[in-house]
């Protein structure tokens, strides 16, 4: 077996929130389904360049700490930080591990799950 891609599915409180946070991420909508007699979406693909998303509304509440993170790569990580402060979210601090010396900061998703962000 060969692995030829690997896209995360995410289970949210709420598809149409989650969109919203993450096109302030760049992501943009490739496709939603809603269910008959819904008006709100159940499910969504998003994208912005090669990263790619699934976003599912969760069959029970959401309780507890996420274990996954999600890694989002940019190439100018103080730009991006600046950009979310505007836009009203809460990023962390910069740090600067060994594996990011331009840095890294952690942002949290209205579900929490734990975004970094970090250079390319």
């Amino acid at each position: 077996m060969k692995t030829q891609g690997l896209v995360p599915l995410a289970s949210v409180a709420d598809v149409e929130r989650s969109i919203a946070f993450y096109q302030h991420l760049g992501f943009e909508v490739g496709n939603t389904f809603a269910s008959e007699r819904e008006t709100k979406p159940s499910w969504a693909w998003l994208q912005s360049g090669e990263a790619r998303l699934m976003l599912a509304a969760a069959n029970e509440p959401l309780a507890g700490k996420h274990t996954v993170l999600f890694y989002v790569y940019t190439e100018d990580v103080m730009a991006a930080r600046a950009s979310l402060i505007e836009a009203g979210l809460n990023p962390g601090t910069i740090t600067r591990p060994f594996y990011a010396p331009r840095g890294e900061f952690k942002l949290i998703d209205p579900d929490g799950y734990v975004v970094m962000v970090t250079h390319t």
